[in-house]
C-alpha cells in the first residue's frame, strides 16, 4: 500500500498560519512523523491562490525536502504553483502531481507539464459533467482518463487513479459506487495505480474514523493500493496492515510483524 500523508494542507487551520508564518520547524516536523510514521509521499497543499500559492508552495517544497528524503505530491489546481514545485525539487525519488481531471480546461493545462515532469499523477475520476454521482460514471470516466493519459506517453504506473470518494451521509450508495468502480479500474488497467482519499467516506458523521477504517479494509479488498490519509493515526495504520495481510499483500505477514513487535497494533 502506498501511503500518502495528508496532513500538510493549508485548509487546515494550525497548517494555515504555519505557512503564514513560514514556521519552518512547525511545518518540517510534520513531514518527518509522517515519514517515520510510514508515508511513502509528503502531501504539500498551501490552501492559497494565485501568486501567494506560487510562493507558498515553493517555501512548502523546500521546507519539507530538508525534512526527509521521501518524495512530494504537489497538491494544487494553480499550474503555475505546480511549475515552481518542479522547478525547486531536488528528490531523488520521482515526484506527484495532485492532480488532473477528463475536464477540457485542466487536462489542457496541466497534461504537458505532466508529460514534460514525467511526474506521478493523481487522475480524478470528473470530467466536464462534474462530480461523479451514478453508477458506472466513475469507471466510464476513470477509463477514458486513462486512455488519454497513456496514448500522451504517461506510463501507466505513474497514474494513480482517483474514484473520487463521496459522503455516505449524502448518499448512502456512494460507498458501494465506488468499492465498484476501484474494482472495474483494476480490471481495466492492472498496471495503474488506484487512490482514494479515505476521509471523504465518513465526512458529516460521528466515529468517522470507525468508518474510515472499515472502508479502507474494504477498498484495499477491491483493489485499491494507494490512499491518502494520516499516516499519524495508529488505529487507522492497524487497520491497514491488518488488511493487506489477510488479503495476501504481505508475503509471509512480514510488514504485519514487524508492526506488531513495534507495538503498532494495540488498537
Amino acid at each position: 500500500m502506498i501511503i500518502i500523508g495528508e496532513l500538510i494542507n493549508g485548509s487546515r487551520k494550525r497548517i494555515k498560519q504555519a505557512i503564514a508564518d513560514r514556521d519552518a520547524d512547525y511545518i518540517s516536523d510534520l513531514a518527518t512523523q509522517q515519514a517515520e510514521a510510514g508515508a511513502d509521499f509528503v502531501d504539500c497543499n498551501p490552501g492559497t491562490v494565485g501568486e501567494q500559492e506560487v510562493a507558498d508552495m515553493q517555501w512548502l517544497v523546500e521546507t519539507v525536502q530538508q525534512s526527509t528524503p521521501k518524495p512530494i505530491s504537489f497538491d494544487s489546481p494553480n499550474v503555475d504553483a505546480i511549475r515552481r514545485a518542479l522547478e525547486v525539487y531536488t528528490g531523488e525519488v520521482r515526484p506527484m502531481i495532485n492532480s488532473i481531471t477528463l475536464e477540457a480546461e485542466r487536462l489542457a493545462t496541466m497534461l504537458p507539464v505532466v508529460k514534460e515532469a514525467e511526474a506521478n499523477i493523481v487522475a480524478l475520476a470528473m470530467g466536464d459533467q462534474g462530480m461523479p454521482d451514478q453508477v458506472g460514471q466513475r469507471e466510464a470516466v476513470a477509463q477514458q482518463l486513462i486512455d488519454v493519459l497513456t496514448s500522451e506517453g504517461v506510463p501507466s504506473d505513474a497514474i494513480f487513479l482517483d474514484p473520487l470518494v463521496a459522503p455516505v451521509s449524502a448518499k448512502s450508495e456512494a460507498g458501494s459506487q465506488v468499492l465498484q468502480a476501484i474494482a472495474t479500474v483494476r480490471d481495466y488497467c492492472p498496471d495503474c495505480h488506484i487512490a482514494a482519499g479515505l476521509s471523504n467516506i465518513s465526512y458529516g458523521l460521528p466515529n468517522r474514523h470507525l468508518l474510515n477504517r472499515t472502508f479502507l479494509a474494504m477498498a484495499i479488498s477491491a483493489g485499491l493500493d494507494a490512499v491518502i490519509m494520516d499516516p499519524l493515526d495508529e488505529k487507522i495504520m492497524a487497520q491497514l496492515r491488518a488488511a493487506e495481510a489477510v488479503i495476501g499483500q504481505d508475503e509471509y505477514c512480514m510488514n504485519y510483524l514487524q508492526a506488531y513487535r513495534a507495538g503498532q497494533l494495540e488498537v
